[in-house]
């Protein structure tokens, strides 16, 4: 077998590595730097999947590498960067077994449910140029988004700040993203078969939309980027099926 078509697998590790990392620096009380790392990870999942394209490098135990590093790197990681910033929230609701504190146990629903969510993906060969569900990279890089945003806003103690670090949003957040992962909500892909304008007109929206947000709100940006992928394919799917 040529080496290139190990590259792939490769990559794939290298996304597996990263969520290690992230993992390890959450341990060190790091978190910002996990954050980062979890952003890093993504990187490296879209380009195992570029790769895996482009040299036409497709295999079964790639597929399941590739799932078994996104439970760690989209599930575990971000679920432990979640608890965290539970546990230093402010406004949490009081819960205790003992001395020990279940409110930050919210976050573990994230890799249970992203593990579920991998698990479904695998089994289901229709999600091909569309997805059911919202897939765990975009729910991990939502939570690797908070710590960060934290850092961002935090001289400023502003009312978004308030919200973004408050307990309830962030329970919120781990139940909202847990049953998004696992819903038959269908989303378009972000993948292109060609760059031809026809056929990816909401593709090119989507983008559009992220690099300015991105540009103004640096990563404050990341979970609005991702409700407005939520809402764009909504709409693409009324119209499809009103059409």
């Amino acid at each position: 077998m040529a080496i290139t078509r190990h590259i792939p697998n490769l990559l794939t590790l290298f996304n597996l590595l990263c969520g290690t990392l992230a993992i390890l620096s959450f341990a060190q009380g790091k978190i910002e730097i996990a954050g980062i790392f979890v952003f890093v990870a993504a990187a490296f999942d879209f380009l195992d999947g570029f790769a895996a394209r482009l040299l036409k490098a497709y295999s079964s135990i790639g597929a399941d590498l590739d799932s078994l590093a996104d439970v760690v790197s989209f599930g575990v990681a971000p679920g432990m960067i979640l608890y965290h910033l539970i546990s230093i929230s402010h406004g949490r609701p009081v819960a205790h077994l003992g001395s020990f504190d279940l409110v930050p146990l919210t976050a573990l629903l994230i890799p249970a449910f992203a593990a579920l969510r991998l698990a479904k993906f695998n089994n289901d060969p229709l999600q091909t140029d569309y997805f059911r569900g919202l897939p765990s990279p975009a729910s991990g890089l939502f939570i690797a988004s908070l710590p960060l945003i934290r850092q961002q806003l935090y001289e400023g103690q502003s009312l978004t700040y308030m919200v973004f670090t408050n307990a309830y949003f962030l329970m919120g957040t781990a139940v909202l993203l847990s049953l998004l992962m696992v819903s038959n909500l269908p989303l378009f892909g972000l993948k292109f078969k060609n760059f031809a304008l026809r056929g990816n007109e909401i593709r090119y929206l989507f983008l559009a939309i992220a690099a300015v947000l991105a540009l103004f709100l640096h990563f404050l940006a990341i979970p609005f980027i991702i409700a407005i992928y939520l809402l764009l394919s909504l709409f693409v799917y009324l119209a499809e099926i009103q059409g």
